[in-house]
């Protein structure tokens, strides 16, 4: 299983994605349409930061400072949002707490991207929203 870097994740319909990263930070759970728990979450690896979306018990599982690792996940937007999760394919283990070393930029969900002229069927960067998540400001 080939592992990815999160600064190499791009958005897609598939659940395709493998990588790791240590959770940093997690907001409140919501209940998404009334029946599903979600909570969204700051994770990060050596090479860049992305929003996480738990769904269901995965809220309650992991906490800040768990490493976490990714199978079959998918980078897609979620409410105008772009998030990295599991989905319905996909799944998310613990592996390891503390250890990792990590960047908060660039954030891969505070990127503007655009289908790929020469391929419609993937997407390429196009700008910067910003450098940081403005979901999860980090401590100065």
């Amino acid at each position: 299983m080939e592992m990815l870097c999160l600064k190499d994740i791009a958005p897609a319909a598939q659940n395709n994605i493998n990588t790791q990263f240590i959770l940093l930070d997690k907001g409140r759970a919501n209940l998404e349409g009334g029946q599903t728990k979600t909570c969204l979450a700051l994770v990060a690896d050596e090479t860049a930061a992305v929003h996480f979306q738990f769904w269901g018990d995965e809220c309650d599982a992991f906490k800040p400072g768990d490493i976490i690792r990714l199978s079959n996940g998918i980078f897609s937007y979620n409410r105008n949002s772009l998030v990295l999760r599991a989905g319905k394919k996909g799944s998310i283990e613990k592996v390891g707490e503390f250890t990792m070393a990590y960047v908060e930029t660039p954030n891969m969900s505070e990127i503007k991207w655009v289908p790929d002229p020469n391929n419609s069927r993937t997407y390429v960067q196009e700008a910067v929203i910003s450098a940081y998540s403005r979901v999860f400001p980090p401590v100065l």
